[in-house]
């Protein structure tokens, strides 16, 4: 689940709280203006951003989901755009996954409460592009072309490195993955959400198989991994979050380094959190961005998304600790938070970032081999 160490993604079922709530509502608006929104793959197909800016004020509100506050700073985010546009967010089931961002879109379709944009990880993304509507911000050109879907479905937002968290009062410092299969780490590590539904485990497990001696394109070694994890009793299957950590109960955790690092400051003072990323398994990966095909507010959709993908919103997801898609291109116009970015965890070794067919292959070998290893 994405959790608020800043989202560590789990098998979360829609919550039956949401889709009452939204059986409720009236289906959303079919008025002139929504309809062009829906229909518009940029701001010039409204007749510019000021446009745009009109409709989606005339909608009022935008809803999001599976994004806590503290993840990738996503708090911040959204309290700029309300306050720069007057926009209610709506912000539902932020401990939800990616898998369980499509689910809602589906379960709420034509309804009032149903997502607006999604942020999943890659392999949900690909296994759905069917539902997400094409759309080129105004910064499109900044996006490398393989960091973007051609006609806008779906476009890369932020990324890290995959990391392991851990507590340095409780636990020695490991040095590789090798070392976590060991006796100090009984019952003490846990990987964040189940791979096969969530961004951020999945990553956990590719990180399992380069520090194991696998590869991108076969991550057999990494399920492995968590099977002799579990079998050593090592293996904690507990969803991390900033409570688990507080209270001792996970002091191990597998994610996002920009995810544990915010934990760290954030636990400053009470738990002696580090981050390290493995030098022989430096995993890299972006989230996505997309937009509902069938969004209930499609003019505010689009313009959440010229918001993110604006200097303002890629220097946002950086004072997070996650790294904007747009910072080489920032970094040339003179635009990127260099303090920020400076202070982002280093990294030893080359990253290594899974294509589309090593990803679907990847999520495929998990989904047939995963709880088998675990069960």
């Amino acid at each position: 689940m994405r959790i608020s160490i800043a989202r560590g993604p789990a098998l979360v079922a829609v919550s039956a709280a949401l889709v009452a709530l939204s059986a409720c509502s009236p289906p959303a608006s079919n008025n002139a203006a929504g309809t062009d929104a829906a229909k518009a793959t940029s701001a010039a197909d409204l007749g510019g951003m000021d446009k745009l800016i009109e409709a989606a004020k005339a909608e009022g509100e935008l809803n999001v989901i599976a994004l806590p506050p503290d993840w990738a700073n996503y708090g911040e985010i959204i309290k700029a755009f309300n306050t720069k546009y007057g926009i209610k967010v709506n912000s539902a089931q932020p401990d939800a996954s990616s898998q369980d961002e499509i689910n809602a879109a589906k379960q709420l379709k034509g309804q009032n409460g149903a997502p607006d944009v999604f942020d999943v990880g890659t392999a949900v993304a690909l296994a759905n592009t069917s539902i997400f509507a094409p759309y080129k911000v105004a910064t499109w050109n900044d996006i490398p072309d393989a960091l973007k879907e051609a006609s806008g479905k779906w476009v890369n937002d932020y990324g890290g490195y995959m990391s392991i968290g851990y507590d340095a009062a409780k636990v020695p410092a490991p040095t590789s993955l090798a070392d976590l299969l060991g006796a100090a780490y009984k019952g003490k590590v846990a990987l964040n959400g189940d791979p096969t539904q969530a961004g951020a485990a999945f990553n956990g497990v590719v990180m399992a198989s380069l520090g194991s001696g696998g590869s991108a394109d076969d991550i057999s070694k990494g399920v492995d991994f968590f099977n002799q994890l579990k079998k050593a009793g090592n293996f904690l299957p507990v969803d991390p979050t900033p409570a688990t950590i507080e209270s001792g109960q996970t002091p191990v955790v597998f994610d996002w380094d920009y995810l544990n690092v915010a934990q760290g400051v954030k636990l400053k003072g009470k738990v002696d959190w580090k981050t390290v990323v493995p030098s022989n398994a430096v995993v890299g990966s972006y989230y996505i961005q997309a937009i509902n095909v069938d969004a209930p507010h499609p003019a505010a959709a689009r313009l959440w998304q010229e918001f993110l993908y604006s200097d303002e919103g890629q220097n946002l997801w950086l004072k997070g600790g996650a790294r904007p898609v747009r910072a080489d291109a920032m970094t040339t116009a003179g635009t990127l938070d260099t303090a920020a970015f400076s202070a982002l965890p280093a990294a030893v070794g080359t990253p290594v970032f899974l294509t589309e067919a090593q990803t679907k292959s990847a999520n495929d070998y998990l989904a047939a081999n995963w709880a088998k290893a675990i069960g």
